[in-house]
């Protein structure tokens, strides 16, 4: 079984801000459906139940990256 990587296991802290977010922000909750359909993919990858190249895994998993580095600066911004 793989590691969790969904945003509130990885932002714990940012539980209220990232629900907040998800209820008031179109582009937020549109980033965060695509991260955790991203990950889910990887999940089954890494799993072996959905077949991938390495390329093809490593490529999800710089993109998933790249969506948590934005919503993640999404949640610093509200904070402000």
């Amino acid at each position: 079984m793989s590691d969790r990587h969904d945003l509130l296991h990885e932002f714990p802290e940012h539980r209220d801000r990232i629900h907040e977010l998800k209820a008031t922000n179109n582009h937020f909750a549109r980033l965060f459906d695509e991260y955790h359909e991203v990950d889910q993919s990887i999940h089954r990858m890494v799993d072996n139940i959905e077949p991938a190249c390495d390329e093809r895994m490593e490529a999800m998993k710089r993109h998933r990256l790249h969506l948590k580095d934005e919503l993640y600066a999404m949640m610093k911004a509200a904070e402000a």
